[in-house]
């Protein structure tokens, strides 16, 4: 990995991690339109470089975290079902991150959900991610789970899932954030983990290609959310349903044509 891919690649996840348009799925076409290979420390670095991008929402949102402990509980308890599933499948999906067409086609249905989101669910009651109960955030845990499908949008998954429990676009948003920390921390620690257990050594420039990336990962993050929640807030979903769907239908051309995707 250079140090121009390093930055491409965090540029991408700052922008895409909060954004319903999946990180994952971009982070994969980014890595095959690159020409790079799926070695350990690259699959190791689309990960870990999502610390930058959670340390954006502590920083935003510092206040939030002195409030109370049961914002922290409601957080745990949201977390449960994807962290559950996400290690029994652990295997599962690392192999579903290697399939572009996978993702092409998944930022399709979830474009084309996305248009609609909006009807379907317009009578929200609650405004503030504070005000939602145990049993909501236990629903959109299991909403989280469909993030487990590369392609699909953790972003995405839990604000529709937190539409469904009548809270409004930017409670939904902002609670998406929050629970984005748990999730992300956790798969960071756990890629880490296997990483070192292999017998990997990092080198003093893969230190320096993950310092740069979260860093980079980290200022984009805040454009992003700050960009996104006024976006959310005025607009809706249709843009980032259309954004997903040419995206999905481009890359399904490409591969249906035989071409390859690599253009560095």
């Amino acid at each position: 990995m250079t140090y121009f891919q390093a930055i491409v690649l965090a540029i991408i996840e700052g922008l895409t991690e909060f954004l319903p348009v999946s990180s994952t799925g971009h982070m994969i076409i980014g890595t095959a339109l690159m020409g790079m290979e799926p070695s350990p420390f690259v699959k190791l670095f689309t990960i870990v470089i999502q610390l930058g991008t959670i340390l954006s929402v502590l920083v935003l949102y510092y206040r939030r975290f002195f409030k109370s402990l049961d914002f922290y509980y409601k957080l745990a308890v949201a977390a449960i079902p994807a962290s559950i599933l996400g290690l029994v499948l652990n295997d599962f999906i690392d192999s579903l991150l290697e399939s572009p067409l996978m993702v092409a086609v998944m930022l399709v249905i979830g474009g084309i959900i996305l248009l609609f989101v909006d009807k379907w669910f317009n009578r929200p009651q609650v405004d503030d991610s504070d005000e939602i109960s145990y049993k909501q955030a236990f629903i959109i845990g299991w909403y989280q789970c469909l993030a487990l499908i590369p392609g699909t949008s953790r972003s995405a998954s839990t604000i529709v899932g937190g539409m469904t429990q009548s809270l409004t676009r930017k409670a939904a948003a902002e609670f998406s954030f929050f629970l984005a920390i748990p999730m992300m921390l956790g798969a960071s620690v756990v890629k880490l983990y296997k990483f070192l257990k292999e017998g990997h050594v990092f080198t003093s420039e893969e230190i320096n290609l993950l310092l740069i990336g979260n860093l980079v990962g980290f200022i984009v993050a805040i454009i992003a959310i700050k960009s996104f929640i006024s976006v959310l807030t005025k607009y809706g979903f249709k843009a980032f349903g259309w954004y997903r769907i040419i995206v999905g239908l481009v890359i399904i051309g490409l591969l249906i044509s035989g071409r390859s995707l690599e253009i560095i």
